[in-house]
């Protein structure tokens, strides 16, 4: 078997990602194939922790811009997260994986409350632990969760999978010129103002040195190349942009920017 690069991985995976060709809610082929692409990279040796997103349910900050209280809207979104652990907690233990949900918002009834030393020992023990509700805190998005819980794990590596190969400078699906970036610094990611992820998670992970890497879900395998430290998709660090680009920077007069799949 193939030795793993990253003994210890947080996956970020959007809420609109378990819709598949769906446009709302949870698609059950495609929520199984997440599982059967979890279960891989576990069975390698690797321990995982998982933050999902809560879009294909409720969107927080879409809610606010027709006059919802923001942090009411955020504490739905925080509860899509939960609806969307506990359904992938059901296709990973139907694949035998024991898994964990841990949440920031305290609902005994329904899963744990996140407790950091309960979940490493879980991680230890080969579960797959699931961070639901974000961070507790409205105004906080579920990527700014991902880099937090992923630094509170030492997870060595934060995995963002996505609908796209990894990340460019605008969107593709709407600019065919839009150029793929293969490695960048998180400095460079803040001052071009490339949507990956929200600033402040940007902001988080550069501050503690934290990779990450952008990388196509539905392109099977993706997961365990990933892993296996393989040149899959776009790696985001604190390394200069020695190999950042296939193509020429844009000019300065540019506005284009980078797709956004947030969860």
């Amino acid at each position: 078997m193939t030795t793993p690069s990253y003994k210890r991985v947080l996956l970020k995976l959007s809420g609109e990602a378990l819709m598949g060709d769906q446009g709302f809610g949870i698609d059950p082929s495609m929520i199984k194939y997440v599982a059967r692409e979890i279960q891989s990279i576990l069975d390698m040796g690797c321990e995982v922790a998982v933050v999902v997103g809560g879009g294909n349910i409720f969107r927080g900050i879409a809610a606010s811009s027709y006059n919802m209280d923001r942090a009411s809207a955020d504490h739905m979104g925080m509860l899509a997260t939960v609806i969307n652990s506990l359904a992938l907690q059901d296709a990973l233990e139907q694949s035998g994986v024991q898994t964990r949900v841990q949440t920031a918002i305290s609902m005994h009834e329904v899963a744990e409350p996140y407790i950091l030393r309960r979940a490493v020992r879980h991680l230890e023990k080969g579960r797959v632990v699931i961070f639901a509700a974000g961070t507790g805190n409205p105004y906080f998005t579920t990527d700014t969760a991902a880099v937090l819980r992923a630094q509170e794990i030492h997870a060595e590596i934060l995995m963002k999978a996505t609908k796209v190969d990894g990340l460019y400078d605008s969107d593709p699906a709407v600019n065919e010129n839009a150029a793929f970036i293969k490695h960048i610094s998180y400095m460079s990611v803040l001052e071009r103002q490339l949507k990956v992820m929200d600033m402040t998670a940007i902001s988080l992970a550069m501050d503690n040195d934290l990779p990450l890497i952008v990388f196509n879900l539905s392109d099977e395998g993706s997961m365990r190349r990933v892993v296996c430290g393989e040149s899959v998709g776009s790696r985001i660090d604190n390394q200069a942009d020695s190999r950042t680009r296939l193509r020429q920077p844009a000019p300065a007069s540019d506005t284009r920017q980078s797709i956004q799949d947030a969860g």
